[in-house]
């Protein structure tokens, strides 16, 4: 709970219950993590409103990132790149949906090709996926 702790100060995020628990997730977890996956791993212990709030004011300073897998479920990640802030996530990455357990994977040290788009287009967000079988149920098949 050190980690989560410093973590919040980190970001400027009052320590809350919720917000302990919802960070200590994601450090304990590898993988992204979708609002039901947070109420199941954290049992019902805050209502479904109270884990919205706290993902959005995560998303909203810089601690995590939003992903929309090929289902179309939005998880969320941790940030790994220190230069994301409320106003810019700076952690462009491809994400690994496995098909086989489910699980969306933020492949950190995959980059993703830099575009060039028209004059008068500006792209403030770039997504960029991959699917098959993860490491993980590769080594279980």
């Amino acid at each position: 709970m050190d980690k989560a702790q410093a973590l919040l100060d980190e970001y400027g995020l009052r320590k809350t219950g919720c917000r302990l628990d919802v960070l200590q997730q994601f450090l304990e977890n590898d993988f992204a993590l979708s609002h039901a996956d947070l109420e199941k791993l954290l049992d019902s212990n805050y209502d479904r409103v109270t884990i919205y709030r706290t993902l959005y004011s995560f998303e909203e300073k810089g601690l995590v990132h939003s992903i929309n897998d090929v289902n179309g479920a939005v998880k969320f990640a941790l940030c790994k790149n220190d230069n994301c802030n409320p106003h810019r996530h700076e952690d462009n990455h491809i994400h690994f949906n496995c098909v086989a357990c489910g699980q969306t994977f933020c492949l950190n040290d995959v980059g993703i090709p830099r575009l060039t788009l028209p004059d008068g287009y500006t792209a403030n967000r770039l997504h960029f996926s991959a699917e098959g079988v993860c490491k993980g149920c590769h080594q279980e098949g």
